[in-house]
Protein backbone atom coordinates (compact mmCIF):
# COMPACT_ATOMS: atom_id res chain seq x y z
CA UNK A 1 0.00 0.00 0.00
CA UNK A 2 3.18 2.40 0.42
CA UNK A 3 4.50 1.57 -2.87
CA UNK A 4 0.96 1.83 -4.48
CA UNK A 5 0.96 5.73 -2.31
CA UNK A 6 4.25 6.61 -3.57
CA UNK A 7 3.59 5.77 -7.75
CA UNK A 8 -0.04 8.23 -6.79
CA UNK A 9 1.25 10.50 -5.54
CA UNK A 10 4.50 10.78 -8.18
CA UNK A 11 2.29 10.50 -11.08
CA UNK A 12 -0.57 12.86 -10.50
CA UNK A 13 2.64 15.75 -9.44
CA UNK A 14 3.92 14.65 -12.97
CA UNK A 15 0.74 15.88 -14.48
CA UNK A 16 0.21 18.76 -12.46
CA UNK A 17 3.25 20.16 -13.02
CA UNK A 18 3.06 19.01 -16.59
CA UNK A 19 -0.28 21.15 -17.00
CA UNK A 20 1.09 24.38 -15.32
CA UNK A 21 3.95 24.15 -17.30
CA UNK A 22 1.25 24.23 -20.53
CA UNK A 23 -0.49 26.72 -19.41
CA UNK A 24 2.05 29.37 -18.41
CA UNK A 25 3.46 28.85 -22.40
CA UNK A 26 0.23 29.73 -23.66
CA UNK A 27 -0.38 32.20 -21.22
CA UNK A 28 3.56 33.69 -22.26
CA UNK A 29 2.60 32.79 -26.02
CA UNK A 30 -0.67 35.04 -25.61
CA UNK A 31 1.23 38.14 -25.28
CA UNK A 32 2.79 37.87 -28.49
CA UNK A 33 -0.24 36.64 -30.31
CA UNK A 34 -1.42 40.39 -29.80
CA UNK A 35 1.37 41.89 -30.98
CA UNK A 36 2.92 39.57 -33.65
CA UNK A 37 0.95 39.04 -37.14
CA UNK A 38 0.65 35.96 -38.62
CA UNK A 39 3.37 36.24 -41.39
CA UNK A 40 5.97 39.11 -41.42
CA UNK A 41 7.66 40.44 -44.43
CA UNK A 42 11.27 41.24 -43.31
CA UNK A 43 14.36 42.43 -45.86
CA UNK A 44 17.27 39.79 -45.89
CA UNK A 45 19.69 42.65 -45.84
CA UNK A 46 19.65 46.17 -44.59
CA UNK A 47 16.86 47.94 -42.33
CA UNK A 48 14.14 48.59 -45.02
CA UNK A 49 12.24 47.97 -48.36
CA UNK A 50 10.14 49.39 -51.29
CA UNK A 51 6.12 47.98 -50.62
CA UNK A 52 4.76 49.92 -53.85
CA UNK A 53 0.88 50.22 -54.19
CA UNK A 54 0.70 47.81 -56.68
CA UNK A 55 2.71 45.49 -54.66
CA UNK A 56 0.43 46.12 -51.67
CA UNK A 57 -2.78 45.85 -54.05
CA UNK A 58 -1.15 42.15 -55.61
CA UNK A 59 -0.78 41.12 -51.91
CA UNK A 60 -4.56 42.31 -50.80
CA UNK A 61 -5.63 39.99 -54.01
CA UNK A 62 -4.16 36.54 -52.79
CA UNK A 63 -6.90 34.86 -51.43
CA UNK A 64 -5.34 33.46 -48.20
CA UNK A 65 -4.67 37.75 -47.01
CA UNK A 66 -7.61 39.35 -45.49
CA UNK A 67 -5.36 42.19 -43.93
CA UNK A 68 -1.95 43.66 -44.49
CA UNK A 69 -0.08 46.78 -42.76
CA UNK A 70 3.33 48.07 -43.24
CA UNK A 71 5.56 49.57 -40.84
CA UNK A 72 8.73 51.41 -40.17
CA UNK A 73 10.49 51.08 -36.38
CA UNK A 74 13.90 53.01 -35.66
CA UNK A 75 15.30 53.75 -32.23
CA UNK A 76 15.05 56.93 -30.96
CA UNK A 77 15.82 59.12 -28.27
CA UNK A 78 12.75 60.04 -26.33
CA UNK A 79 12.43 63.16 -23.77
CA UNK A 80 9.94 64.44 -21.42
CA UNK A 81 10.40 67.04 -18.52
CA UNK A 82 14.07 66.39 -18.31
CA UNK A 83 13.27 62.65 -18.58
CA UNK A 84 15.05 60.52 -21.28
CA UNK A 85 14.76 57.17 -22.65
CA UNK A 86 16.09 55.16 -25.47
CA UNK A 87 13.56 53.22 -27.60
CA UNK A 88 11.85 52.47 -30.44
CA UNK A 89 9.42 53.81 -32.51
CA UNK A 90 7.45 52.25 -34.79
CA UNK A 91 5.18 53.75 -37.42
CA UNK A 92 1.89 51.78 -38.44
CA UNK A 93 -0.84 52.85 -40.80
CA UNK A 94 -4.46 52.21 -39.83
CA UNK A 95 -4.74 48.27 -40.79
CA UNK A 96 -2.24 47.21 -38.04
CA UNK A 97 -4.68 46.95 -35.50
CA UNK A 98 -6.49 44.64 -37.61
CA UNK A 99 -3.06 42.33 -38.63
CA UNK A 100 -2.08 41.93 -34.43
CA UNK A 101 -5.25 43.14 -32.48
CA UNK A 102 -2.85 45.17 -30.39
CA UNK A 103 -5.59 47.55 -29.65
CA UNK A 104 -6.70 45.47 -27.17
CA UNK A 105 -4.26 45.73 -24.58
CA UNK A 106 -4.86 49.11 -24.09
CA UNK A 107 -4.42 49.91 -20.30
CA UNK A 108 -5.57 53.29 -20.79
CA UNK A 109 -6.70 56.35 -23.49
CA UNK A 110 -7.45 54.63 -26.87
CA UNK A 111 -5.76 53.62 -30.42
CA UNK A 112 -5.67 57.14 -31.98
CA UNK A 113 -2.38 57.41 -33.96
CA UNK A 114 -4.29 60.22 -36.36
CA UNK A 115 -2.00 63.24 -36.72
CA UNK A 116 1.09 63.73 -33.90
CA UNK A 117 -0.15 61.16 -31.47
CA UNK A 118 0.94 58.55 -29.88
CA UNK A 119 0.34 55.32 -28.00
CA UNK A 120 3.55 53.92 -25.85
CA UNK A 121 3.86 51.65 -23.28
CA UNK A 122 3.32 51.53 -19.94
CA UNK A 123 6.73 51.36 -18.84
CA UNK A 124 7.66 54.30 -20.85
CA UNK A 125 4.90 56.03 -19.89
CA UNK A 126 5.65 55.63 -16.15
CA UNK A 127 9.54 56.70 -16.84
CA UNK A 128 8.83 60.07 -18.13
CA UNK A 129 5.97 60.93 -16.56
CA UNK A 130 3.81 61.58 -19.40
CA UNK A 131 0.05 61.87 -19.54
CA UNK A 132 -3.20 61.47 -21.84
CA UNK A 133 -4.08 64.27 -23.81
CA UNK A 134 -1.36 66.52 -22.55
CA UNK A 135 -1.06 68.83 -25.15
CA UNK A 136 0.81 71.48 -23.07
CA UNK A 137 3.89 68.95 -22.40
CA UNK A 138 4.47 66.63 -25.08
CA UNK A 139 6.79 63.45 -25.63
CA UNK A 140 9.86 65.16 -27.89
CA UNK A 141 11.39 62.27 -30.17
CA UNK A 142 14.45 62.88 -31.88
CA UNK A 143 15.78 60.29 -34.63
CA UNK A 144 19.23 60.96 -36.45
CA UNK A 145 19.65 62.45 -39.76
CA UNK A 146 20.63 59.62 -42.22
CA UNK A 147 23.72 59.92 -44.11
CA UNK A 148 27.38 59.50 -43.86
CA UNK A 149 29.80 61.88 -42.37
CA UNK A 150 30.75 62.99 -39.02
CA UNK A 151 28.50 65.22 -37.04
CA UNK A 152 29.74 67.96 -38.18
CA UNK A 153 29.61 67.76 -41.79
CA UNK A 154 26.08 69.69 -41.88
CA UNK A 155 28.05 72.68 -40.89
CA UNK A 156 27.81 74.57 -38.04
CA UNK A 157 24.32 75.14 -36.25
CA UNK A 158 22.60 72.47 -38.41
CA UNK A 159 21.13 69.91 -35.98
CA UNK A 160 22.71 66.11 -36.57
CA UNK A 161 18.85 65.13 -35.60
CA UNK A 162 14.96 65.29 -36.68
CA UNK A 163 13.09 66.32 -33.70
CA UNK A 164 9.33 65.22 -33.46
CA UNK A 165 6.64 66.05 -30.73
CA UNK A 166 3.86 64.34 -30.20
CA UNK A 167 1.20 63.82 -27.85
CA UNK A 168 -0.04 60.16 -25.93
CA UNK A 169 -3.15 59.15 -26.93
CA UNK A 170 -3.18 55.93 -25.23
CA UNK A 171 -0.89 53.54 -22.81
CA UNK A 172 -0.41 49.73 -23.80
CA UNK A 173 0.18 47.07 -21.78
CA UNK A 174 1.77 43.94 -23.23
CA UNK A 175 5.11 42.37 -21.49
CA UNK A 176 7.81 43.64 -19.96
CA UNK A 177 9.82 43.72 -23.08
CA UNK A 178 7.47 45.71 -25.19
CA UNK A 179 6.19 47.71 -22.64
CA UNK A 180 9.58 49.38 -22.32
CA UNK A 181 11.12 49.85 -25.23
CA UNK A 182 8.22 50.36 -28.10
CA UNK A 183 5.67 53.20 -28.93
CA UNK A 184 3.51 53.44 -32.05
CA UNK A 185 2.71 56.80 -34.25
CA UNK A 186 1.15 57.06 -37.76
CA UNK A 187 3.23 56.19 -40.36
CA UNK A 188 3.96 58.84 -42.78
CA UNK A 189 4.82 60.75 -39.84
CA UNK A 190 7.44 58.13 -39.00
CA UNK A 191 8.66 58.26 -42.20
CA UNK A 192 9.10 62.12 -42.66
CA UNK A 193 10.89 61.99 -39.06
CA UNK A 194 13.58 59.51 -40.71
CA UNK A 195 13.20 61.06 -43.75
CA UNK A 196 12.58 57.80 -45.51
CA UNK A 197 9.97 57.64 -49.04
CA UNK A 198 6.18 57.02 -48.40
CA UNK A 199 7.35 53.42 -49.92
CA UNK A 200 9.98 52.43 -47.66
CA UNK A 201 8.93 50.26 -44.56
CA UNK A 202 10.77 47.92 -42.47
CA UNK A 203 8.48 44.83 -42.38
CA UNK A 204 4.97 44.29 -43.73
CA UNK A 205 2.17 42.18 -41.17
CA UNK A 206 -0.04 39.91 -42.77
CA UNK A 207 -3.47 38.76 -41.44
CA UNK A 208 -4.41 35.55 -42.98
CA UNK A 209 -7.60 33.74 -43.41
CA UNK A 210 -8.59 31.08 -41.30
CA UNK A 211 -8.85 28.35 -43.46
CA UNK A 212 -5.36 29.70 -45.04
CA UNK A 213 -2.66 27.17 -45.93
CA UNK A 214 0.79 28.79 -44.54
CA UNK A 215 2.63 27.25 -47.34
CA UNK A 216 0.90 28.04 -50.30
CA UNK A 217 0.53 31.92 -48.35
CA UNK A 218 4.64 32.18 -47.95
CA UNK A 219 4.81 31.00 -51.78
CA UNK A 220 2.26 33.80 -53.52
CA UNK A 221 3.42 36.53 -50.96
CA UNK A 222 7.09 35.89 -51.43
CA UNK A 223 6.61 35.92 -55.57
CA UNK A 224 5.14 39.06 -55.27
CA UNK A 225 7.71 41.02 -52.86
CA UNK A 226 10.66 39.11 -54.40
CA UNK A 227 13.83 36.99 -53.37
CA UNK A 228 15.21 39.73 -51.06
CA UNK A 229 12.59 39.35 -48.25
CA UNK A 230 11.82 36.46 -45.58
CA UNK A 231 8.91 36.07 -44.10
CA UNK A 232 8.24 34.68 -40.46
CA UNK A 233 5.21 33.28 -38.49
CA UNK A 234 4.60 33.86 -34.25
CA UNK A 235 6.66 30.91 -33.89
CA UNK A 236 10.16 32.52 -36.09
CA UNK A 237 9.47 35.46 -34.66
CA UNK A 238 9.81 34.47 -30.96
CA UNK A 239 12.49 31.66 -31.45
CA UNK A 240 14.22 32.68 -27.89
CA UNK A 241 10.59 32.35 -26.16
CA UNK A 242 9.55 29.42 -27.52
CA UNK A 243 13.17 27.86 -26.75
CA UNK A 244 13.22 28.81 -23.70
CA UNK A 245 9.38 28.00 -23.26
CA UNK A 246 10.29 23.98 -24.23
CA UNK A 247 13.42 23.55 -22.50
CA UNK A 248 11.57 24.76 -18.91
CA UNK A 249 9.26 22.02 -19.77
CA UNK A 250 11.72 19.70 -20.83
CA UNK A 251 13.58 19.80 -17.82
CA UNK A 252 10.63 19.65 -15.24
CA UNK A 253 9.35 16.77 -17.21
CA UNK A 254 12.92 15.02 -16.76
CA UNK A 255 12.97 16.13 -12.91
CA UNK A 256 9.83 14.88 -12.30
CA UNK A 257 10.83 11.71 -14.12
CA UNK A 258 14.01 10.71 -12.11
CA UNK A 259 11.41 11.55 -8.52
CA UNK A 260 9.40 9.04 -10.23
CA UNK A 261 12.03 6.38 -11.06
CA UNK A 262 13.48 6.92 -7.21
CA UNK A 263 9.64 6.02 -6.19
CA UNK A 264 9.65 2.57 -8.12
CA UNK A 265 12.52 1.58 -6.18
CA UNK A 266 9.88 0.68 -3.88
CA UNK A 267 8.21 -1.21 -6.75
CA UNK A 268 11.22 -3.22 -6.64
CA UNK A 269 12.32 -3.42 -3.08
CA UNK A 270 8.11 -4.56 -2.32
CA UNK A 271 8.29 -7.52 -5.20
CA UNK A 272 11.16 -8.57 -3.84
CA UNK A 273 9.94 -9.04 -0.05
CA UNK A 274 6.82 -10.43 -1.36
CA UNK A 275 9.43 -12.89 -3.52
CA UNK A 276 10.72 -13.91 -0.04
CA UNK A 277 7.83 -14.06 1.98
CA UNK A 278 6.08 -16.71 -0.75
CA UNK A 279 8.82 -18.73 -1.63
CA UNK A 280 7.63 -21.73 0.58
CA UNK A 281 4.56 -21.10 -2.56
CA UNK A 282 6.92 -20.53 -5.17
CA UNK A 283 8.47 -23.98 -4.66
CA UNK A 284 5.46 -25.33 -4.20
CA UNK A 285 4.06 -23.77 -7.83
CA UNK A 286 7.40 -24.82 -9.17
CA UNK A 287 7.36 -28.63 -8.00
CA UNK A 288 3.59 -29.05 -9.71
CA UNK A 289 5.23 -28.14 -12.82
CA UNK A 290 5.19 -24.28 -13.27
CA UNK A 291 8.38 -23.12 -14.98
CA UNK A 292 10.28 -20.15 -13.58
CA UNK A 293 9.41 -18.15 -16.42
CA UNK A 294 5.79 -18.53 -15.60
CA UNK A 295 6.88 -18.16 -12.12
CA UNK A 296 8.63 -14.91 -12.90
CA UNK A 297 5.85 -13.73 -14.73
CA UNK A 298 3.28 -14.05 -11.90
CA UNK A 299 5.56 -11.12 -9.93
CA UNK A 300 6.10 -9.19 -13.32
CA UNK A 301 2.18 -9.03 -13.69
CA UNK A 302 1.76 -8.03 -10.23
CA UNK A 303 4.34 -5.31 -10.21
CA UNK A 304 3.03 -3.68 -13.94
CA UNK A 305 -0.52 -3.61 -12.18
CA UNK A 306 0.86 -1.88 -9.06
CA UNK A 307 2.37 0.62 -10.99
CA UNK A 308 -0.09 0.87 -13.95
CA UNK A 309 -3.31 1.44 -11.53
CA UNK A 310 -1.59 3.55 -9.19
CA UNK A 311 -0.32 5.61 -12.35
CA UNK A 312 -3.91 5.98 -13.21
CA UNK A 313 -5.54 6.71 -10.22
CA UNK A 314 -2.85 9.66 -9.77
CA UNK A 315 -3.44 10.86 -12.80
CA UNK A 316 -7.07 11.21 -12.25
CA UNK A 317 -6.55 12.96 -9.11
CA UNK A 318 -4.47 15.33 -11.20
CA UNK A 319 -7.10 15.61 -13.54
CA UNK A 320 -9.66 16.72 -11.20
CA UNK A 321 -7.27 19.52 -9.59
CA UNK A 322 -6.64 20.75 -13.12
CA UNK A 323 -9.99 20.94 -14.16
CA UNK A 324 -11.11 22.89 -11.21
CA UNK A 325 -8.38 25.00 -11.23
CA UNK A 326 -9.93 25.90 -14.36
CA UNK A 327 -13.42 26.06 -13.72
CA UNK A 328 -12.90 27.84 -10.31
CA UNK A 329 -9.32 29.27 -10.33
CA UNK A 330 -9.00 28.32 -6.38
CA UNK A 331 -4.93 29.08 -6.84
CA UNK A 332 -4.54 32.86 -7.63
CA UNK A 333 -1.22 34.48 -8.56
CA UNK A 334 -3.05 37.65 -8.14
CA UNK A 335 -6.35 38.79 -6.91
CA UNK A 336 -7.74 38.47 -10.07
CA UNK A 337 -5.65 36.66 -11.96
CA UNK A 338 -5.72 32.34 -11.27
CA UNK A 339 -2.45 30.35 -12.24
CA UNK A 340 -3.14 29.34 -15.69
CA UNK A 341 -3.16 25.22 -16.21
CA UNK A 342 -4.03 23.84 -19.28
CA UNK A 343 -5.57 20.14 -19.65
CA UNK A 344 -3.88 18.77 -22.51
CA UNK A 345 -4.27 14.93 -24.26
CA UNK A 346 -0.38 14.83 -25.17
CA UNK A 347 0.39 15.44 -21.21
CA UNK A 348 -1.77 12.59 -20.14
CA UNK A 349 -0.41 10.10 -22.46
CA UNK A 350 3.46 11.17 -21.80
CA UNK A 351 2.17 10.33 -17.90
CA UNK A 352 0.86 7.37 -18.78
CA UNK A 353 3.81 6.10 -21.41
CA UNK A 354 6.03 7.10 -18.58
CA UNK A 355 4.45 5.22 -15.88
CA UNK A 356 3.74 1.87 -17.72
CA UNK A 357 7.54 2.00 -19.34
CA UNK A 358 9.51 2.73 -15.90
CA UNK A 359 6.28 0.25 -14.09
CA UNK A 360 7.24 -2.65 -16.75
CA UNK A 361 11.55 -2.11 -16.12
CA UNK A 362 10.80 -2.10 -12.51
CA UNK A 363 9.02 -5.58 -12.26
CA UNK A 364 11.10 -6.85 -14.53
CA UNK A 365 14.15 -5.77 -12.62
CA UNK A 366 12.19 -7.33 -9.42
CA UNK A 367 10.79 -10.65 -10.83
CA UNK A 368 14.30 -11.87 -12.19
CA UNK A 369 15.29 -12.73 -8.46
CA UNK A 370 13.44 -15.73 -8.68
CA UNK A 371 15.79 -18.35 -9.90
CA UNK A 372 16.64 -21.85 -9.68
CA UNK A 373 18.87 -21.12 -6.15
CA UNK A 374 16.15 -19.33 -4.96
CA UNK A 375 13.45 -22.69 -5.34
CA UNK A 376 15.73 -25.14 -4.54
CA UNK A 377 16.77 -24.07 -1.50
CA UNK A 378 15.55 -25.57 1.85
Amino acid sequence: MVTFAVIVIGSAALFIVLSGFSGLKTFSLSFSNTSDPDLKALPMSGKTFSLSPAEADALMALPDVVFLSGELEERVYLTHRQKSQIAYIKGVDSAYIQTTGIDSTLFIGQWDLIGQQTVAGIDIANLLGLSVQDYRSPLVVLAPKPGKGGLGTGGLGQKPYNQLRLVLSGVFRIEENLDKNYIFAELPLVQSLLERDYEQVSGVNFKLAPDADEKKAREAILAILGPNIELKNRKELNQTLYRMLNTENLATYLIFTLVLIIALFNVVGAIIMMILDKQQHSRTLYSLGLTLTELRRIYFIQGVLVTSAGGLIGLLIGSVLILSQQFFGWLMITPTLPYPVEYELVNVLLVIVTIVVLGVIAARIASNRINYKLLKAQ
